[in-house]
């Protein structure tokens, strides 16, 4: 396991501002770590539980304003600072006084002492010995418990036993397999435990000679249980290498032996002899050597930021939503494990094939007969035509679906107030409702201007700013204002996620700046003339549109044809009038294909092509720090296709990755359209795609809950190992905990019932 650790964050708790703590600030930025100062005892906590530092400084010296011990007693008193190193300065003593004693400040809770030193250098040095000492060592002991949880939920039994083979740990997958409990097994030798007689006599031999030179044992063996019964295992032995370049332990990973029509692993059968003894040189020649199958994963367990990427790949393996041809990749995955190295290379190819077919056509699994989960991800799924009893189609004419065009001005003079506000617009936690009730429900319009500038879209398309606006202008007012979600508000939403992605550094060099221009193009155009209806809706309706593009994709190849009709419809809008024919063609597919990715029913593909074919390879050039490599696989033509695929679609469903005030609101939207479709089927006798969305019963937390564990959790977990959005993979574990909570009262509205 590497692990790669941030700057050290340095809080300062000094009351007044002088020579020791200016010198400790110095010290600081010259040690590049990230340095805070608090002023009183509470601030200092607030500061602290927000930011989490590894080093507190508190000053000692003085008891007029706050006494150091106490402030200390505070800080130890939050859970956070169980890994965190708190130092107290303490006043010179004269030299004819005896030295005090440091026990009342390890009582407190202190970890070290400094004597007043104003000099820069000798808080640089204390500083520095405090990185390199505790700071590393308490870094370390929060990753070994990352990887004990880890080792807790994995799936496949573990054994870590001493040089001598004694048992220092077993999971609770090895205490289910063997029937022991942990207390049973641990200070035990190995060869107390009863042996199977079902191996070969020389087997152990063989073992303990491959294990005993440092190299990794790995093959099949009888173990018995509690219970007296032998089971078949594939064992693998791995030693580990410690202090003094001796081996340490032993780590045994186990799982029983499959085999016919269910086995996954191969071994060498020739001669009868299953073992198979290889170098360490040669432990990790599949790709990906993480079992992802083995991580739990579950939409309310939001990934710690030091294993964000491992449990990306994870997930993706876990989910109920699976392609046939995503069982087949974990097969194979799976036989590279314990496969000769000629063999992994060949299987490596194959992966290669899969990855790039159209093999993923997703199939539905029921989860514990949920059906707020079955009713929000059938409807969300299929686009196709639901029967009515009798197995008669229903064709009839969706009624109050026309939109009245917006009046469009002619100019656009941006009001102070609002230019204000779009100066905030590269955070996350921009407030695009604000900015909806600012513009009078025209936010796409304003922030679209201010976006395009950035990316510097004008010059590349080689159009006036005037056009530019009017475009704008023309599409937004091309949106159902009417829609409670689906309107320009959303659009404009989806475009900021789109703008604040591709400035992320990984996603900026991966993409050229015709991607860019496409991937803003389409975050605007992408739900134009949306009527706030699903594909279901329309196609059980016999809509126009549904039989123009043949039950199909109905919305989203609406949203794109629409969007070039409009923009050529006047040469005064069209932004694309002096591009380059090529150039256009080029543009014009990115932006179709952007826009068609946003369809539902081919997530699960689109999540799974990005997995196998970006993050998986790119994390195993990281471990070889092959940088050379992961630029080639980011920057082929078929993997930016899947990256600008995979940008849109997280930006179109970014709501539950929102601040929390903002996921509520857009969450109560989206309800509140869906409650209207559900309405207007039952008025005229339409199969209800969602029954559970009827506004007299629907428990909106369950949705919420339902359609982050399903479609939000699996792709945000990949799209941030790629893009690395740590502050968006917070913001969705805060709302996933809302929505949990609510649930968990038995509250089926968007808040909490008003304390009685």
């Amino acid at each position: 396991m590497r692990l790669t650790q941030e700057p050290s964050q340095v809080l300062l708790v000094f009351a007044k501002e002088d020579s020791q703590s200016d010198a400790f600030w110095w010290a600081c930025d010259r040690a590049g770590f990230r340095c805070n100062i608090a002023r009183t005892p509470e601030s200092a906590v607030e500061c602290f539980l927000d930011k989490h530092h590894e080093i507190i400084v508190i000053d000692g010296r003085h008891s007029l304003y706050f006494e150091a011990e106490a402030v200390c007693r505070l800080i130890r008193a939050t859970k956070p600072s169980e890994n965190t190193v708190i130092l107290a300065v303490v006043p010179q003593k004269p030299a004819d006084q005896e030295e005090p004693s440091v026990l009342p400040l390890l009582c407190a809770g202190f970890s070290r002492r400094f004597v007043e030193n104003s000099s820069v250098t000798a808080c640089y040095n204390e500083l520095i010995q405090i990185e390199h000492g505790e700071v590393r060592c308490q870094f370390k002991l929060r990753a070994c418990n990352s990887v004990f949880t880890a080792l807790d939920h994995c799936q496949e039994a573990v054994e870590i036993t001493s040089e001598d083979h004694v048992i220092q740990y077993v999971n609770p997958a090895f205490e289910q397999m063997m029937g022991y409990h942990k207390g049973e097994l641990i200070g035990k030798e190995l060869t107390e435990l009863p042996k199977s007689d079902r191996n070969r006599a020389d087997l152990l031999d063989t073992i303990n000679t491959c294990i005993k030179k440092g190299k990794e044992w790995q093959g099949i063996y009888y173990a018995r249980k509690k219970s007296g019964d032998s089971i078949q295992q594939h064992v693998k032995i791995t030693p580990i290498v410690g202090q003094g370049g001796k081996i340490r332990h032993y780590v045994a990973i186990k799982r029983p032996h499959v085999d016919n029509n269910n086995q996954v692993h191969r071994y060498n059968k020739e001669g009868g002899d299953h073992s198979e003894c290889y170098p360490l040189r040669h432990r990790d020649r599949r790709k990906d050597s993480m079992d992802a199958r083995s991580l739990s994963s579950r939409g309310s367990d939001a990934p710690s930021l030091q294993n964000r990427r491992y449990s990306s790949v994870a997930r993706i393996h876990s989910m109920t939503i699976e392609a046939p041809i995503t069982k087949v990749i974990n097969i194979i995955n799976a036989a590279q494990e314990s496969s000769p190295v000629t063999v992994a290379e060949a299987l490596d190819r194959v992966l290669e094939i899969l990855r790039t077919a159209e093999l993923y056509s997703p199939q539905l699994a029921s989860k514990e007969d949920d059906p707020h989960t079955s009713d929000l991800v059938g409807g969300l799924m299929h686009d196709g035509l639901r029967r009515l009893s009798g197995n008669e189609y229903v064709f009839c004419k969706i009624v109050n679906m026309s939109q009245s065009q917006l009046s469009i001005p002619i100019t656009l003079n941006v009001p102070p107030s609002i230019a204000e506000m779009l100066n905030d617009e590269e955070c996350w936690e921009f407030n695009i409702l604000e900015l909806e009730a600012a513009t009078h429900k025209r936010p796409l319009t304003y922030l679209g201007l201010k976006v395009f500038a950035t990316f510097s879209v004008c010059e590349f398309l080689n159009c006036t700013e005037a056009t530019l606006r009017s475009w704008l202008q023309l599409i937004e007012a091309s949106y159902h204002s009417s829609n409670s979600y689906h309107n320009s508000t959303h659009a404009a939403d989806v475009l900021h996620a789109t703008a604040y992605f591709l400035r992320s550094e990984r996603v900026k060099n991966s993409l050229d700046q015709l991607d860019e221009v496409a991937a803003l193009i389409a975050a605007t155009v992408h739900d134009v003339d949306h009527p706030g209806r699903t594909n279901s809706f329309l196609c059980n309706a016999g809509s126009d549109l549904a039989i123009l593009y043949n039950d199909t994709a109905v919305l989203e190849s609406h949203h794109a044809a629409l969007a070039f009709q409009l923009t050529g419809r006047d040469g005064k809008s069209n932004i694309f009038r002096n591009t380059d024919r090529n150039q256009f063609r080029t543009l014009r597919q990115a932006v179709i294909d952007m826009v068609l990715a946003t369809e539902m029913t081919r997530h699960f593909e689109h999540v799974s092509k990005f997995v196998n074919s970006i993050n998986k390879p790119i994390a195993a050039l990281e471990e070889t720090n092959d940088t050379e490599g992961q630029a080639n696989i980011r920057n082929s033509p078929e993997n930016r296709l899947l990256i600008k695929r995979m940008l849109i679609k997280c930006a179109d469903v970014s709501n539950p990755c929102r601040p929390l005030e903002l996921c509520i609101e857009w969450a109560g939207r989206i309800s509140e359209e869906y409650f209207a479709q559900t309405d207007e089927e039952k008025r005229q006798g339409l199969p209800v795609v969602m029954p559970v969305f009827d506004r007299n019963t629907c428990s909106i937390p369950k949705s919420q809950l339902s359609f982050i564990d399903y479609f939000i959790t699996d792709m945000f977990d990949a799209w941030d190992a790629f893009a690395n959005l740590p502050g968006l993979m917070e913001h969705l574990s805060e709302n996933y905990k809302y929505w949990k909570g609510l649930d968990e009262m038995k509250c089926k509205s968007l808040r909490p019932p008003p304390a009685s």
